[in-house]
């Protein structure tokens, strides 16, 4: 529950989503959706059903394999 006082929680909002960087991830309605690089950059697999699960086989927690034709941007 957010109360209308509380400006660090107003100051994280801004912070997680006005001010992001979009080549990580995007926005469907109010939900925040994850993108491949995003996933390669954590490094594992969460296991949580993502839609740009980059790991192979997908969603499984702990996954570190990329799935085939993937490249590691962190390698190069």
């Amino acid at each position: 529950m957010k109360r209308s006082d509380d400006w660090i929680s107003e100051l994280h909002y801004k912070e997680t989503t006005i001010n992001c960087d979009n080549e990580y991830f995007y926005f469907e309605g109010n939900k925040k959706v994850m993108k491949e690089e995003y996933h390669i950059k954590r490094g594992t697999c969460c296991g949580s059903g993502c839609r740009h699960c980059p790991y192979s086989p997908p969603h499984q927690k702990l996954n570190k394999i990329l799935r085939e034709g993937i490249k590691n941007p962190q390698l190069q």
